[in-house]
């Protein structure tokens, strides 16, 4: 079992910061198409366009997609391609959604042994993000 955060100590050594947020940046071929795949496919708005970057966010997810024409797509590096592991309130619902967006399902909605229901998708890109929700009583 994981040690818990406790004021600035972790299994009696005292941390110097707390990670407060996280923002994870993505390298895209194209800033334009994959900007959009996140805001009208998985429901991302963007807070701040500067040149050469994106700046998106759903809830308290936060992405910065860097335009770098001509990169070797993660599709072909599946190994590396898992990027996230996002936590959600309702992991049936999100699924159903972006099942209507169109959003191409890596791994089906289902109940894991170790306490979550999950799905992953894989963005145009080839970025792979795992959605859990966390069964009650089981974790």
């Amino acid at each position: 079992m994981a040690a818990a955060y406790n004021g600035g100590i972790v299994r009696g050594i005292r941390l110097m910061s707390e990670i407060l947020s996280s923002t994870f940046v993505l390298a895209v071929a194209d800033l334009a198409a994959s900007r959009q795949y996140y805001e009208q496919k998985l429901g991302f708005v963007e807070y701040l366009r500067v040149d050469g970057w994106s700046f998106l966010s759903r809830g308290a997810c936060r992405l910065r997609l860097g335009d770098c024409p001509g990169i070797k797509p993660m599709a072909d590096a599946p190994d590396h391609s898992w990027f996230a592991y996002l936590n959600v309130s309702d992991a049936r619902q999100l699924y159903a959604e972006f099942v209507r967006n169109g959003v191409e399902i890596w791994h089906p909605l289902a109940d894991k042994p170790w306490g979550v229901r999950e799905f992953a998708i894989v963005t145009p890109d080839g970025h792979r993000i795992v959605f859990g929700e966390s069964m009650a009583g089981r974790v």
